[in-house]
């Protein structure tokens, strides 16, 4: 592919084709990083293992994730690396090969955290590259750039389901096709980050600096409210997405393919909910948006553990569905943020809180 900026000549349009690019490579790699939990029956059966090595499983991966995450962000602030998205998924395509040949707890272990660290290399620099290429409409461009992680998160289940669950451990392995697809799409992102938006920017440097022209103590504040809401959001997320396939062999008796395609109807509720979140806060106001995707799963949520194998199908696709609408609001505002010294810490928050979740389980 060719990625040139004369393809895309209007500096202040959406540039559509990159956007895409950027939602389908973001397809790719959470449909990667979506299978570690949806595995989890296999392994544990396979090796033995308890839930609280499951769950440290679950914190090798996510700390992975998320610990390197605002640190690549801070670098790639001060010095942009356009073809990072194409390293980081390198570390993933090891980590699926890794994975597959794991024989033994701790090499899982580090398969998962291979597979982490190609994670948190990608989110930051690709969520900026959705920023740039989003001319103006910024919450489409960060729905558009999440939809694809999250549609990517509801596959992973059924693929497991349909491959890894019948074939074993080592059918992981044709997952790397993905990950070598996914390298050449961002090699093209990385080309048009490079030649046309880095360029854009040295450009204007001289010319105009955006400021905000909050107080310091309103920043804060803000930046706290986001952590709390943030943090319990994430929170009921990742330990529904870890062991709600555990819960439903449990109650419910269902066999392990079943329990999968149950927690592909959250994850695609997940994923319809964060479309449709983004032109919503663009319209109504995202602090809205924010507000209702915290307050109003909470009926839902306090029904389902009384909920009959039916109902549950039912309850998790509200709850997905307003959890995930605020995706593309916390998105737009972390960046409106990210001029204060002290967002870094929203970087954290926005993977971290699974790390907890796990800790709690335990």
């Amino acid at each position: 592919m060719n990625a040139n900026p004369s393809d895309f000549s209007k500096t202040n349009a959406t540039v559509f084709p990159i956007l895409f690019a950027l939602s389908f490579s973001h397809l790719l790699n959470d449909t990667i990083q979506s299978l570690i939990p949806a595995i989890y029956p296999l392994v544990k059966n396979s090796y033995h293992l308890t839930f609280s090595q499951i769950g440290l499983i679950t914190l090798t991966f996510q700390l992975a994730a998320s610990l390197f995450q605002p640190f690549v962000g801070l670098y790639t602030d001060k010095k942009p690396q356009p073809y990072s998205l194409a390293i980081g998924m390198g570390f993933t395509l090891v980590g699926l090969i890794t994975l597959s040949l794991s024989n033994s707890f701790y090499l899982i272990l580090f398969s998962v955290a291979l597979v982490g660290t190609g994670s948190s290399i990608f989110h930051p620099e690709a969520s900026r590259m959705a920023h740039a290429a989003s001319g103006g409409k910024k919450g489409l461009a960060q729905s558009v750039f999440q939809l694809g992680g999250n549609a990517g998160s509801s596959i992973g289940p059924l693929l497991a389901a349909w491959i890894i669950v019948p074939k074993g451990q080592f059918s992981v392995i044709w997952f790397s096709v993905i990950a070598l697809l996914a390298i050449m799409v961002l090699s093209y992102v990385g080309n048009w980050y490079k030649n046309y938006v880095l360029n854009r920017e040295a450009k204007k440097a001289s010319a105009v600096v955006e400021k905000h022209h909050l107080s310091k103590s309103r920043v804060i504040t803000a930046i706290v409210i986001l952590l709390v809401l943030i943090f319990s959001k994430y929170f009921y997320m990742a330990s529904l997405t870890s062991y709600f396939t555990f819960y439903m062999i449990d109650k419910f008796h269902v066999s392990v393919q079943t329990s999968q395609i149950y927690l592909f109807v959250f994850l695609f509720s997940v994923a319809a909910g964060t479309l449709l979140g983004g032109p919503i806060g663009d319209k109504i106001g995202r602090k809205y948006v924010i507000w209702v995707s915290i307050l109003g799963a909470a009926p839902f949520a306090l029904m389902l553990p009384h909920a009959n194998l039916f109902w549950t199908g039912i309850l998790i696709v509200p709850i997905g569905m307003i959890l995930a609408s605020a995706f593309s609001a916390i998105w737009y505002t972390h960046k409106n943020l990210s001029l204060a010294k002290w967002a870094w810490l929203l970087d954290f928050s926005l993977v971290s809180p699974s790390e907890w979740a796990v800790l709690a389980r335990r």
